[in-house]
């Protein structure tokens, strides 16, 4: 895996997978792992994996979404393990899916 993950900011041949979290109703817990939360994402984006994340708005349920770079969903599923959100139990749902974009000024970018 660790040459997968190293590999992925040069290969843009890798699929692109929308990651879905549903966080729990316990904010203080988000917020005292937010920062630690947000130091293992940024790891992943300095790598290439992670493309863009963040939470959704202030009305809408907790919950984020994250756009990766993968070799497969269960390659991708498998990243989010070690998330510190997911390790003290502030997300309680994660969904992966692969996404092909194809129109819009980001298509190309991913």
């Amino acid at each position: 895996m660790v040459g997968t993950v190293g590999a992925a900011m040069h290969d843009r041949t890798m699929s692109i997978y929308a990651v879905t979290y549903d966080y729990s109703d316990d904010a203080a817990l988000r917020d005292e792992h937010r920062a630690s939360h947000r130091e293992y994402l940024a790891g992943l984006a300095e790598q290439g994996i992670v493309l863009v994340s963040g939470p959704w708005g202030p009305d809408d349920a907790p919950g984020a979404l994250l756009i990766f770079r993968g070799d497969s969903a269960d390659a991708v599923r498998e990243l989010t393990v070690d998330d510190p959100f997911r390790k003290v139990g502030a997300v309680t749902d994660v969904r992966v899916q692969e996404w092909i974009p194809v129109l819009g000024p980001l298509a190309g970018g991913f």
